[in-house]
């Protein structure tokens, strides 16, 4: 039997696979193993932005009900382990063993499965194993050929669409759109956020072909600030005049309305039932890393996950309305393959200096080449290509009653994590790394 650390390496050897679309590999695998995907009641959920913190805030609202209920999400920020929860908690390394295990022993070794496709099939393995009451699944990439979208869930949910992965989605938010609607299915009722005109025809053009009702952020259902902070959420249903939230940003109060707007869809299909006492308690216990995650006070240090432009732009306004500060110092590392200057566009000219940096991993842009393309959005910038001592750098410029925001990339933000002393390994993972 491999290790614990043996499995990842093989787990991560598949990336050589790259990404490739399609259902067959993830069906043939799962079917080998007895369809687990079949036992489990999911709820679906695609989108270009807040896919993690709406399954995030979905988990913690049937957690709050009673529920068992798994989360699947990616990429991980620093173990390999938090792509599966179950009530929040982390899947035990030996768990990880015992459904790898399982897997790897019905591979066909003429049809190699990528990295998420493998992962994918693990999630779905282990929930069933654990009789979770509810599986809530985030879309890894698009949604048409993602390696999730061989469930049948309950309900479908399209959080948002924007321009990224074009390489692989499409050039056009038409193109992206049509990919993340491959997740809806015959009589699924369907969940968005989205409110682009070419996004929502494209929306009800195939709910209207797969006879699936739709429900929209702001025709539907809809929220909206009140002055103490809290918000009001007015639904299909439910009025709730005053729900606390445990994340920052108007952006997370939209994603907020999304979730509770399929929860309300499971409700009218009389596969629960609400109560407004544990959708509170739900909100105000949800936890996301890595989204405007405060780090440090002092000096006050938010980190966030921010990778293409929409991103950028919903951390904008989160640091201009959520945050009270002098003056905001930008720590940024990206991929090189995201729309750099899109970013730059929304972020750099509110920033009082950016320190470029380059996040360990394959994809990272290029420290010196940020610093050439930002040079029209801002005068202070400086190439510090180690993490650690870029970060270092910005806390002896920030002045008391400043902020340093770290962003540019989840990838980058697992990293800073465990900087900031979050453990890759816990004692007993170690143990099972021979």
């Amino acid at each position: 039997m491999l290790s614990y650390q043996e499995s990842l390496n093989y787990l991560y050897g598949l990336q050589k696979h790259g990404i490739k679309f399609g259902l067959n590999s993830t069906g043939n695998m799962l079917s080998r193993v007895g369809n687990p995907h079949e036992q489990l009641r999911c709820i679906h959920i695609a989108g270009t932005n807040g896919k993690g913190s709406t399954a995030a805030m979905l988990s913690s609202i049937l957690r709050e009900h009673g529920f068992r209920v798994g989360l699947y999400t990616s990429p991980h920020l620093v173990r390999f382990t938090e792509r599966f929860r179950i009530n929040d908690a982390e899947a035990p390394v030996q768990r990880i063993l015992d459904v790898f295990g399982r897997i790897q022993k019905v591979l066909n070794g003429r049809e190699p499965p990528t990295f998420f496709e493998m992962v994918t099939a693990m999630g779905f393995l282990y929930f069933a194993e654990e009789q979770v009451d509810w599986a809530v699944i985030e879309v890894g990439m698009g949604g048409r050929l993602d390696a999730t979208n061989v469930i049948s869930p309950r309900v479908s949910i399209v959080t948002n669409i924007a321009m990224d992965h074009q390489e692989y989605l499409g050039n056009t938010l038409s193109a992206i759109a049509r990919e993340k609607a491959g997740i809806i299915k015959p009589g699924v009722p369907v969940v968005t956020g989205a409110g682009q005109p070419s996004v929502t025809g494209i929306l009800k053009a195939t709910c209207f072909r797969h006879k699936a009702p739709l429900y929209s952020l702001k025709t539907d259902f809809r929220v909206r600030r009140n002055p103490n902070g809290s918000f009001q959420y007015r639904g299909l249903r439910l009025q709730l005049p005053s729900l606390r939230l445990n994340l920052k940003g108007m952006h997370q109060v939209n994603n907020a309305a999304v979730a509770l707007g399929a929860l309300e869809v499971l409700e009218m299909q009389k596969r629960l039932s609400l109560n407004p006492q544990a959708i509170q308690a739900g909100l105000s216990a949800v936890l996301w890393p890595a989204r405007l995650e405060i780090l440090q006070e002092n000096p006050l240090i938010v980190l966030d996950g921010a990778h293409n432009p929409q991103g950028a732009e919903s951390l904008r306004e989160a640091l201009k309305k959520s945050f009270s500060y002098n003056k905001l110092h930008l720590v940024l590392g990206i991929m090189e393959d995201k729309d750099i200057r899109g970013i730059f566009r929304r972020l750099l000219p509110m920033a009082e200096s950016v320190i470029f940096t380059q996040p360990r991993y394959v994809r990272a842009a290029k420290a010196e080449m940020l610093k050439r393309l930002a040079r029209p959005y801002i005068q202070k910038q400086y190439v510090i290509p180690d993490a650690a001592s870029a970060i270092e750098q910005a806390k002896l410029q920030a002045e008391a009653g400043d902020l340093i925001c770290i962003t540019g990339s989840l990838y980058f933000a697992g990293e800073v994590k465990e900087l900031f002393g979050e453990r890759a390994l816990d004692s007993a993972q170690a143990d099972l790394t021979g």
